[in-house]
């Protein structure tokens, strides 16, 4: 964080802070922190902003400083239940302990215990995260019990009373509700009028992070460009599937958030901050009133997934502003930050992380098909590429190369990044027309289908791209980008179809294994062709 961050002396994560305490023989203090994080703010303030704290920490200690978006692969192998995240390391990079915020009271103890930890037992008292110490993953077969399971878990673990799934806290949950537009559309839709009612901002736009409460109260008032992304795609497939009004006007409120508020001239912003005294504010409170701050960093993979969920909404709306915005940001991304299929993070960032690389060819298929944009796709295919060649080891993909400080060099094996590569690759097989990219989906999947009957309903994504390693794809070619037809296609079926630009094929073309219907030449003759492939 580039604000107030207390007393204390923060080094850049890096091989340098490591060196430095092996040479001291001190453990580290880890602090994970992100710009809209209001008690990352408060614990600078109150913990780090106390002298005598401050001073403990720089006698006892070698203090690392990590933004959370700024380094993903730092966060999701130190992240301890949320931000800050204080954790506490050996040299080796290895944790001792660790918790989330912490006072000045909790602080104090937190830093005597861990002093006679290292006192006693030194570099013998770390570990390894059990995520990053497992064997292999728990393979299986792809089959329709992932689908089933999955199914299951959404029907178990729904709020009935709610909305929305789970006991506690609630989130979006936008890949779960894609999941159940098709399959428990009631539940979809009341978790859709949820996140309607209590975190879509009415006054500024765009939707905030989370509800703290089972009933959606208490809501964290930031807005992230990746929780905003995923929800207008979940809003704009829940008009697709319902054709329900209310969830396409919700979708354009967040379309006007994404290209007002977070545009910064060439892509999106990273967040915006917290303020619960403003959007408590009526709409004239917060004309006298000073708008939160903007974080302005573009990383690559939110962005895509804004790129994503724009052309979502075009390809339900025919929205030209959704497309305009779409093809500048995605332009901004391709020229700037992907290079032989190396997608960087951010400019001057790491390249090559998965979530990077799954996101931005999410967003070059979806150009690839609302938009016709075969050059595009023919870099999400060197994206594509680049990413199994170099992160596709022993049948899974790892989130990155395995080099770095601490445990950086070990491999983090993630099950929900890989659902986002996996569905992008089964879209990339068929506008490709190369099924190597399914087969890798299928095996990447297949890795972690021994447990899933164990996922929870937030991974029901999971569940998705399973049931579509199942079945053939249902495929729409069409001939005229931008046509009748074109739009026609779009619009029809549910989320999980393949619309493909093909000068070669005369009007229309409906596909689903071997059968093949048409051609044909009104929209209303390819909604009956599709009515057929689905029955």
């Amino acid at each position: 964080m580039d604000d107030a961050s207390g007393l204390v002396e923060w080094r850049e994560w890096g091989e340098e802070a490591f060196a430095e305490a092996r040479e001291r023989e001190r453990p580290i203090l880890l602090s994970l922190v992100a710009h809209w994080c209001a008690e990352c703010r408060e614990m600078d303030e109150r913990t780090y902003g106390d002298p005598s704290l401050a001073a403990h920490v720089d006698d006892s200690f070698v203090p690392i400083r990590v933004d959370v978006d700024e380094r993903p692969r730092v966060r999701d192998r130190y992240n301890v239940g949320g931000f800050p995240s204080t954790v506490f390391l050996t040299p080796r990079g290895e944790v001792l302990t660790g918790a989330t915020y912490l006072g000045p009271e909790g602080f104090r103890s937190a830093v005597e215990s861990v002093r006679r930890l290292w006192n006693d037992r030194g570099e013998d008292a770390g570990r390894v995260p059990r995520a990053l110490g497992a064997g292999d993953p728990p393979r299986g077969e792809v089959g329709p019990e992932i689908e089933a399971h999955a199914l299951a878990a959404i029907r178990e673990h729904f709020d009935a009373e709610n909305a929305g799934w789970g006991a506690g806290a609630k989130f979006p949950l936008s890949r779960t509700v894609e999941f159940a537009l098709t399959r428990e559309p009631e539940q979809a839709t009341a978790t859709l009028d949820a996140v309607a009612a209590a975190l879509l901002d009415e006054y500024d736009g765009g939707v905030h992070r989370y509800a703290a409460t089972p009933s959606w109260g208490e809501v964290a008032t930031e807005k992230l460009l990746d929780t905003n992304a995923g929800v207008l795609r979940a809003f704009s497939n829940g008009y697709l599937v319902t054709g329900e009004q209310r969830f396409r006007e919700h979708a354009e409120r967040i379309v006007a958030y994404l290209t007002t508020t977070l545009w910064t001239g060439d892509a999106f912003a990273a967040s915006q901050a917290p303020d619960a005294a403003y959007y408590r504010g009526t709409a004239t409170d917060r004309e006298s009133g000073e708008t939160p701050p903007v974080d302005r960093s573009v990383y690559a993979g939110a962005n895509a997934l804004a790129v994503d969920a724009l052309l979502a909404y075009a390809a339900t709306t025919d929205d030209e502003r959704a497309k305009r915005y779409a093809r500048r940001a995605l332009s901004h991304l391709l020229d700037e930050l992907v290079d032989d299929g190396v997608v960087l993070h951010s400019e001057g960032g790491e390249g090559g992380l998965l979530e990077d690389q799954a996101q931005l060819l999410g967003a070059t298929v979806a150009a690839g098909s609302v938009l016709g944009d075969r050059e595009a796709l023919g870099i999400g295919i060197e994206v594509a590429d680049w990413t199994v060649e170099t992160l596709f080891q022993d049948g899974s993909f790892v989130d990155g190369r395995p080099v770095g400080p601490g445990l950086l060099d070990r491999p983090l094996r993630p099950i929900d990044t890989t659902v986002e590569v996996a569905d992008a690759l089964c879209d990339l097989a068929v506008l490709a027309g190369d099924d190597r990219y399914r087969e890798v989906a299928r095996e990447a999947i297949g890795a972690f289908a021994g447990a899933s009957d164990r996922l929870g309903a937030e991974l029901a994504g999971y569940g998705a791209v399973g049931a579509r390693l199942c079945a053939d794809p249902l495929v729409i070619r069409i001939e005229e980008v931008g046509s009748d037809l074109h739009r026609a296609a779009l619009r029809m079926a549910d989320h999980e179809k393949v619309v493909v630009p093909d000068p070669g094929v005369e009007g229309a073309l409906v596909e689903r294994g071997e059968e093949r219907l048409g051609p044909v030449g009104t929209p209303r003759e390819l909604e009956g062709r599709v009515s057929r492939l689905l029955r």
